[in-house]
């Protein structure tokens, strides 16, 4: 376990993001950048360490336009999916869970935040406070990406599903839903637990107007969680304690 920083939940993240920036950015890479506060950190650390000359020509393929702005400012330079492949993708998630399988998109980007991190040669890493793993999945809503046509119908045919899906409202505006870069709602879907993510993926994908779910099983290939003590650091086939 690598020894940790000062605590608090903000600390703890910040722990997370620089170990797992330092352990597996290098010159010349490019790296699929996550979208939400914790990954926002990952971009920080990475733009810190090419402005001070420890990294070199690194370039980023940003999940939504905040990151792609954040790291604008923090001097990574960008690249699309059409000039590169990322080498790897460093993330947050809401949830971790067994085996790695996450909950991600409860900050509105998760249809990019996976193509990005299905096109990366070395997957995805996760980086989080000690808030974030559990024992199983689904402690809090699902997010699914749904096609605004007909969102009333894949709504219903979520439900059938065992869940309560709510759509998102947009920020401050309760009248108006949520709307992604991509142009698309967002499902919260409650489930009294996931006990196998691989099969609700699969099931709700096959929903006419679902896009995306939440659900990233098989692509993460490690986490760098932070707690008081230090950041721990499980590899895929491992397990929290």
């Amino acid at each position: 376990m690598e020894k940790g920083g000062d605590g608090g939940v903000e600390a703890l993240k910040r722990d997370a993001a620089c170990a797992a920036v330092d352990r597996f950015v290098e010159s010349g890479m490019t790296v699929g950048l996550g979208t939400g506060t914790t990954a926002a950190l990952v971009v920080a650390r990475i733009g810190e360490l090419l402005a001070g000359g420890t990294l070199r020509e690194v370039r980023g393929i940003p999940t939504s336009e905040r990151t792609a702005a954040l790291a604008r400012e923090v001097g990574i330079p960008l690249a699309t999916l059409s000039e590169a492949r990322p080498t790897l993708t460093i993330d947050g998630a809401d949830e971790i869970g067994p085996d790695l399988a996450v909950i991600k998109g409860r900050g509105g980007a998760l249809l990019r935040e996976k193509i990005v991190a299905a096109a990366s040669e070395r997957g995805l890493v996760i980086v989080a406070d000690a808030s974030k793993p559990v024992t199983v999945l689904g402690e809090g809503p699902l997010p699914v990406e749904v096609e605004p046509f007909g969102w009333e119908t894949t709504l219903e045919a979520i439900a059938a599903l065992g869940c309560e899906p709510v759509l998102r409202a947009g920020p401050g505006d309760a009248q108006h839903p949520f709307i992604t870069d991509g142009g698309h709602y967002t499902a919260d879907c409650l489930f009294s637990e996931i006990p196998e993510p691989a099969s609700l993926e699969t099931e709700v994908k096959l929903i006419p107007g679902a896009l995306e779910c939440g659900l990233f099983v098989g692509v993460a290939r490690a986490a760098f969680v932070a707690r008081e003590g230090g950041v721990e650091i499980t590899e895929a086939g491992q397990h929290f304690s």
